[in-house]
């Protein structure tokens, strides 16, 4: 008799622990004749022993340390680039003339003036201390010269008041800059040897008691005089410099000299030679140039020509008198100048990068064309090879016969049902407006003129329409908050017509919902990478591991700008600073680009989805039509119609491709022309299949309550209604949940039936959910502010300086 064999499936008891007691037979045993692993020695596993641990620590922090030294060494130095400041005075009391000429000593080195309009630069050579700067300035009403300069400057000096420190200008521009990053600053007090003796003292520890609040652990210098100023010019030179993530990794270089060459059929258009040093990394020829506020570019040729402010010029000796030297500086002749002019690289056509930003769509791709002759004699062939089936037949039967008798297992079924979807249109919902009523004003018996003419000037200045359009705003914005994504169902357009895009959902958290489903058809022209994060990691770690040739970090070189406006020119010539940035691959193409940003507190406004805002992202500065949503972990988020102020939000856009990290600013153009900040944060990815899901809430009210069983009302108002909506499940705002049983009528009434007994003040509620899409309104021009103006500033912006 054979014994009994446990099966598969036989239950398995958690054996018992021997513990520490178990031995070594037992531990034999168990192991049943595997063998174990073969046990490493520390030299094969390449374990260090404590004393080569502490060693290797040392080196590490002497490698770094001397990393860290030889940045500092090469910044304004003979063979780097110049130590570029920016001088940023933050109150209106400050005299920058003043400030600039205490930095401009002669005696400390040689001064060369360059004056571009409303931007006051030189250049300070100072063999002495062997180091040379590069000083430009800025008022904080400039916003976009005031951002862009700060996007190239190794240094900001921030330049305060005695008393104030900062004004509500100021504090402004200081928000701003926080959130664009700053890079190394240094503050230092104007105006304070003016003061008494016995205030002199207070002043100082009043103001650094106010600037640790937004500048902790940062020392305060004085600038009256020119011994303040050359230990100003000491600390610059030897402080330790932070990075910004989004410049380091490619090639940035700040315009000193611009010409330009229009074409010969056109004089709208011209090659543009940009001069000046080149920063953060390599430039190559071969890739794209965004020049900040006017687009990106192709690169020509990159030259050579002398630097024109070497720290240590030239001595030429004289062949008649030995005794005779002359110092040859590279901008005393032109001559010299282009004999020294070489080329170091001319583009590739096969390797330079296309400046194609949107896909070209076919609009005949996926559509069904007729076949020719040969295809169809192919089908033929290709059906008669696979038609021959071999089948069981009874004996004798012809082929005629066989193929009537029928294969028990040939059964199919080709029936299915197909929901048809309709394309994406962004339908915006109906808003009630409340009744307002006018409050009567008293009237007096005298009234001044002085007082009448005034009002009557201050109501001109006052635009009505605007008004009435910023009170509907507040009205829908409180709407939103008090009854969020609540809609009233239309009388006039039946509601499966009016939410025919919409769709129901089981769970939003938990239902499917496929990314490729019903695209737009600005999906078309856009780029979409297989794994952003992976094509990221490998473009980083080609910039910091492979060598790219090309002009060299320090180097002055002149870069010939192909097929550019000639209002990039006259914008340079008219004061503004002119920026080139080098683009990374795929930087130049068109693709959807989602940021992480917070309301700012100065700003109350109501800002709306879809409203167009100006954004500056990271180098890059456009105007855009965004759509807000949540920021959760999630595959679905939810629309925000309003950007809230007590909750991060993801801003969505089509904008071109930018590689995190890189800061974001929203801003918002007035009426009046001027630009307020709205919201800060961050990029922080590059993805089209993020769903963005709009929510559409109809409510309806219980009229008769049975137990379990409800008769809802004025939620739809037809029977066709009812039954198109019957399958999308129902909700209280008391938590209640059932589903639609049958209409009752023709008026809309319906029997729903609840997993609880119903209130009779809740309300009954419809979730339908449809994904929307941003619009494509991105423009790379963005136009000029409206320089800022004390009193405008202050109704938004939190007053700034020594509370």
């Amino acid at each position: 008799m054979a014994a009994h064999r446990p099966g598969p499936l036989k239950q398995q008891n958690k054996a018992h622990k021997g513990g520490r007691h178990r031995g070594r037979g037992s531990a034999q045993r168990d192991g049943k004749g595997r063998l174990a692993l073969k046990t490493l020695s520390k030299k094969v596993r390449k374990e260090l022993s404590r004393v080569d641990q502490r060693h290797r620590a040392s080196q590490l922090r002497k490698q770094k340390k001397e990393a860290v030294l030889a940045e500092k060494r090469q910044l304004g130095s003979k063979d780097g680039p110049p130590h570029q400041v920016l001088v940023v005075p933050l109150h209106n009391r400050i005299s920058l003339p003043e400030a600039i000429q205490l930095l401009q000593d002669r005696d400390t080195g040689r001064v060369h003036l360059n004056e571009l309009g409303n931007t006051h630069s030189f250049m300070l050579l100072c063999p002495r201390l062997k180091h040379r700067w590069f000083f430009t300035s800025a008022r904080p009403g400039d916003l976009h010269t005031v951002l862009d300069m700060a996007k190239v400057a190794d240094t900001i000096l921030f330049l305060l008041d005695p008393l104030e420190g900062w004004d509500s200008t100021g504090d402004y521009c200081l928000s701003c800059l926080f959130a664009q990053g700053l890079p190394t600053y240094t503050l230092a007090v104007q105006g304070i040897s003016g003061l008494p003796l016995k205030k002199q003292i207070d002043a100082r520890k009043k103001l650094s008691k106010a600037v640790e609040k937004r500048f902790p652990d940062n020392k305060l210098l004085l600038l009256d005089t020119q011994q303040e100023a050359e230990m100003l010019l000491r600390q610059l030179a030897n402080q330790k410099q932070q990075h910004l993530a989004f410049r380091d990794r490619r090639a940035y270089l700040f315009a000193h000299a611009v010409d330009f060459v229009p074409s010969e059929g056109n004089n709208l258009v011209g090659n543009l030679k940009i001069s000046g040093y080149v920063r953060g990394q390599t430039l190559n020829v071969n890739r794209l140039l965004h020049i900040v506020g006017h687009g990106d570019f192709q690169m020509k040729q990159i030259d050579a020509p002398v630097d024109p402010f070497p720290l240590n010029p030239r001595v030429i000796k004289s062949q008649k008198d030995p005794d005779m030297a002359m110092e040859i500086c590279a901008t005393d002749t032109v001559d010299d100048m282009e004999e020294d002019l070489k080329v170091l690289m001319k583009a590739d056509p096969d390797k330079q990068e296309s400046l194609q930003t949107e896909v070209i769509p076919d609009p005949m791709e996926g559509e069904q064309t007729w076949p020719t002759e040969e295809e169809l004699s192919e089908a033929k062939d290709f059906l008669k090879e696979s038609s021959k089936v071999v089948k069981k037949v009874p004996k004798g039967t012809s082929s005629y016969q066989a193929e009537w008798i029928l294969d028990s297992g040939s059964q199919s079924d080709g029936e299915g049902d197909e929901y048809d979807d309709m394309e994406h249109e962004d339908f915006m919902e109906e808003e009630s407006q409340d009744e307002s009523s006018e409050e009567e004003e008293e009237e007096y018996e005298t009234m001044t003129i002085g007082e009448s003419v005034h009002d009557d000037l201050y109501d001109k200045k006052v635009d009505e329409e605007a008004e009435a359009k910023m009170l509907e705003k507040y009205k829908q914005e409180r709407l939103e908050e008090m009854f969020p994504d609540e809609v009233d169902t239309p009388r006039d357009v039946a509601a499966r017509i009016r939410f025919q895009k919409y769709r129901g959902l089981k769970s939003f958290r938990t239902s499917p919902w496929d990314p490729k489903e019903n695209l737009p058809q600005e999906y078309a022209r856009i780029f979409q990478f297989q794994n952003f994060t992976n094509s990221r990691k490998s473009i980083f770690k080609e910039i910091k591991e492979k060598e790219v040739e090309g002009a060299e970090v320090g180097w002055y070189v002149t870069i010939h700008v192909s097929e550019v406006p000639v209002s990039v020119v006259e914008h340079f010539r008219q004061g503004a600073p002119l920026i080139a940035f080098s683009l990374l691959p795929h930087e130049q193409k068109m693709s959807v680009l989602n940021m992480v940003v917070r309301r700012d507190p100065g700003n109350t406004e109501p800002v709306k989805a879809k409203e167009e805002l100006i954004f500056h992202c990271g180098f890059r500065r456009f105007r855009a039509s965004p759509l807000f949503s949540q920021h959760t972990a999630a595959d679905k988020h939810k629309f925000q119609r309003f950007l809230t102020a007590d909750m991060a939000l993801v801003v969505t856009v089509y904008a071109p491709i930018t590689f995190p990290p890189a800061s974001v600013l929203l801003f918002k153009q007035k009426s009046n022309g001027m630009h307020s900040l709205i919201a800060t944060g961050h990029l922080m990815s590059v993805d089209p299949d993020r769903m963005v899901i709009k929510r559409v809430v109809l409510s309806g009210h219980p009229f008769k309550i049975f137990t379990k069983m409800a008769v809802v009302r004025y939620m739809f108002f037809n029977r066709e209604d009812v039954l198109w909506f019957k399958p999308v499940e129902l909700r209280t705002k008391w938590g209640r949940r059932g589903h639609i049983k049958e209409p009752l009528g023709t008026h809309g009434h319906m029997k729903c039936s609840f997993d609880g007994k119903l209130k009779s003040q809740d309300t009954v509620l419809m979730n339908l959910y449809k994904r929307v899409f941003p619009k494509w309104t991105y423009d790379p021009y963005v136009p000029e502010p409206v320089p800022w103006v004390k009193s405008e500033i202050s109704s938004t912006v939190p007053q700034g300086g020594m509370e």
